[in-house]
């Protein structure tokens, strides 16, 4: 077993981050040209080679996110070389997550930096160690990275949705089978039907302000001003005038004659 090389393991951990960036950006661009070539089959109605070049770009797309989650370690390691540095025969605490995770996931990617970062990583730390991360013991390995590992066939319902998003983004017409959308696009439709219904009710309804006659406090227009300057002054109120002190002063003429019958009366009644 060669000795730890402290400046070896770190050029190795910066070769390793550069060829997994490198990786990715390469699997990208395939991606993109997968993407065109299933959005022409739908385009010509061969939906079921779309629905089989789907699922492998799906599973391109997982191991991508597996070299993301290992470049991911491989800049933590070197950000916490003097751990990994330290003279002892399991890995620190702040380490143990991303040797682990390098060790048990570096065999299932095809890069030769990686391969030999592994082989530096289980030679420090030994067999026993290896064998266990090997067989993920105490679940030593990320749970992301097992996720990614695990091979599995993708649900129609993901293929579907997949199907969909490149459709949409090439703009071709193609949705799945009890596609959600298509619910939601026709219930809008109803919904934007009775509110066409309703605008009828509302012009009826709702603004009467142009029926009701305008109240006596507010201004005329222009029209009803001219109007009212051809028309004659209208007179005043008609007011009972009071009586005048000189006035009450005199006797009325019926309140003459009253006296003058009472006075006949009374003289009749003396003869």
């Amino acid at each position: 077993m060669p000795p730890w090389n402290a400046s070896k393991a770190k050029i190795q951990l910066r070769l390793s981050v550069q060829r997994l960036k490198t990786l990715q950006q390469k699997k990208d661009a395939q991606a993109k040209s997968t993407r065109r070539d299933i959005a022409t089959l739908l385009e010509r109605g061969k939906v079921e080679t779309a629905r089989v070049k789907v699922e492998a770009l799906i599973h391109e797309d997982i191991h991508v996110e597996l070299l993301e989650l290992l470049e991911l370690y491989c800049e933590l390691l070197l950000a916490r070389f003097g751990l990994l540095d330290q003279n002892t025969r399991e890995p620190d605490i702040g380490v143990k997550e991303s040797v682990c995770s390098i060790i048990h996931a570096a065999p299932r990617t095809e890069l030769k930096e990686l391969h030999v970062l592994r082989d530096i990583l289980m030679h420090k730390y030994g067999r026993e160690f290896s064998i266990a991360v090997m067989e993920n013991r105490d679940s030593c390995v990320s749970d992301r990275v097992m996720r990614k590992i695990d091979i599995a066939t993708p649900s129609p319902e993901l293929v579907d949705a997949y199907l969909y998003e490149i459709a949409k983004g090439y703009s071709i017409e193609w949705t799945p089978p009890n596609h959600k959308d298509s619910d939601s696009a026709e219930g809008g439709a109803k919904d934007s039907g009775s509110d066409a219904d309703r605008k009828p009710a509302d012009s009826l309804t709702g603004n009467t302000s142009e029926l009701r006659p305008q109240a006596s406090g507010t201004p005329p227009i222009d029209g009803d001003l001219q109007e009212s300057k051809d028309l004659p002054a209208k007179p005043p109120p008609y007011t009972s005038a009071k009586p005048s002190k000189s006035s009450s002063a005199s006797p009325e003429p019926a309140e003459d004659e009253f006296d003058v019958l009472a006075k006949r009366f009374a003289a009749l009644k003396k003869r």
